[in-house]
């Protein structure tokens, strides 16, 4: 984090014409295009403060947070240094975390401790989380005590829980209010949080023990008790709840907003479903990535983290290959004398590694939306088999037949057929009890998952159809 430095526009000529903005700024899908985003790099290139600005000013939050993540990497820094005044806290929450902590960098830590205190907490705590220790502290020592109590207690909590996603704003009224006292509330008190689709009401240990929508309260009486129009039925999110797990339940109970309480059950802070539609989209997108070994996936990693990623995985993935060889290994003798046999054998490991990914791909899925639990693990297995046994025995008799068309050999359509029969099954099985094995000892089976699917569909593949024809004697 560097302390602020002096700003392009001390040194530059303010006093020059209107910058003639690109037409159009946005593509026919809402995104900015190429020419706009040259343009305002060139004018900061150029110094040319005044036209930079007035190209960005426009934009709404999440566009600027566009404009940084499209800008060249070496780009951004002198970008944000020209743009600060114009970076709020909206902006910095829309950016992706890579490039936030790079824009961060070119900021003062007053200049981020501002920006940190015009959001609620939970978009506070993402900008502030992943600075280094020693930022952190000071932008938290530069921010107003109760915006830093605030922020402290949400980085107390583990990540990705419930606590670092709530915020702390939100209304909360005592149980024998009427509907006038909680109106007369909300009018006469400019600090109360603006955003809120549901007013919480509590007992005299701020414990929540109903709800009331917005709407309920608009069009009561003004004399009728709150608690007899709230709702007393409500879904409360623990603090310490892993936040995909509460993505489930707004997704279950189609919740607007929910109350996080804290080990004693008192009202600590509000979860909405804008919230949820990010982690949604995160876990969704780490999911997909974890089965293809790609690690995070984001293309504002920095390089070599990306390689180190992608590189252990590889790494992760050379003994499996190793076994699958060392079983081609073991039938060199008929490969030798039916050459064929080498050129086949791919398609029957290819064949059962693509089954192995769609089932792979159904149940990990399936596993993190809760759909999969132990009432219907085996109705699942049962499923997935009769799925593998159908398209393995179609595929086995379009390849069967296929092969003897082409090469003329029975022996050949009958092993080549069967085989792929076989691995289909070994990839529709492992597919399934390999995730649910790694749920078990609770391991992720999006990380590992693919890895030990590939070696089973690998090596059943290569055994069942070099074994079958070792068995019939194939040769050429």
């Amino acid at each position: 984090m560097s302390e602020r430095e002096p700003d392009i526009a001390d040194h530059a000529d303010l006093a020059v014409a209107e910058p003639v903005i690109p037409e159009p700024s946005h593509d026919e899908d809402d995104r900015l295009t190429s020419d706009f985003v040259d343009a305002v790099i060139e004018h900061v290139e150029a110094g040319e403060v005044a036209q930079a600005r007035a190209l960005v000013e426009p934009l709404h939050p999440a566009d600027i947070a566009d404009l940084f993540e499209l800008a060249p990497a070496d780009q951004r820094q002198p970008l944000a240094k020209v743009l600060a005044e114009m970076l709020d806290g909206d902006a910095l929450a829309e950016m992706n975390d890579w490039v936030r902590e790079e824009v961060l960098e070119a900021l003062s830590n007053q200049q981020v401790a501002d920006l940190a205190s015009e959001l609620d907490t939970d978009d506070a705590v993402a900008i502030i989380e992943d600075m280094d220790l020693e930022d952190q502290r000071e932008v938290l020592r530069a921010m107003e005590p109760d915006d830093r109590a605030a922020i402290e207690e949400a980085l107390s909590y583990p990540e990705e829980s419930a606590g670092r996603l709530m915020q702390r704003d939100l209304i909360a009224v005592p149980e024998h209010w009427t509907v006038g006292n909680v109106l007369d509330y909300l009018r006469g008190n400019e600090d109360l949080t603006e955003d809120f689709w549901e007013v919480f009401v509590v007992d005299h240990g701020h414990h929540p023990i109903g709800t009331c929508k917005l709407s309920w309260i608009l069009r009561a009486q003004r004399k009728v008790p709150i608690a007899e129009v709230m709702e007393r039925e409500q879904t409360l999110i623990p603090v310490d709840m892993d936040q995909e797990e509460v993505a489930l339940r707004f997704q279950k109970y189609a919740l607007i907003s929910a109350a996080v309480v804290d080990h004693n059950d008192r009202l600590v802070g509000m979860i909405t479903v804008d919230d949820i539609v990010h982690i949604i989209q995160e876990e969704a997108g780490e999911d997909a990535l974890r089965l293809s070994g790609a690690g995070d996936g984001d293309i504002n990693e920095p390089l070599r983290l990306t390689i180190r990623t992608r590189l252990m995985w590889l790494l992760v993935n050379l003994p499996t290959a190793m076994l699958a060889a060392a079983v081609v290994g073991l039938f060199d003798g008929e490969i030798a004398r039916y050459a064929l046999l080498a050129a086949l054998m791919g398609i029957v490991t290819g064949m059962g590694g693509n089954a192995g990914t769609q089932t792979l791909a159904v149940v990990v899925r399936a596993l993190a939306t809760n759909q999969l639990t132990e009432s219907n693990t085996w109705r699942m297995i049962v499923r997935e088999f009769r799925i593998a046994a159908a398209n393995g025995l179609l595929l086995g008799l379009f390849i069967g037949v296929g092969s003897y068309l082409l090469y003329h050999r029975a022996d050949l359509a009958a092993v080549f057929g069967l085989a792929i029969l076989i691995n289909n099954l070994v990839a529709g099985l492992s597919g399934v009890f390999v995730p649910l094995t790694l749920e078990r000892f609770r391991i992720d089976p999006a990380v590992s998952s693919a890895v030990f699917v590939t070696m089973f569909t690998d090596c059943m593949g290569f055994l069942s159809f070099l074994g079958l024809a070792a068995i019939v004697g194939l040769h050429g």
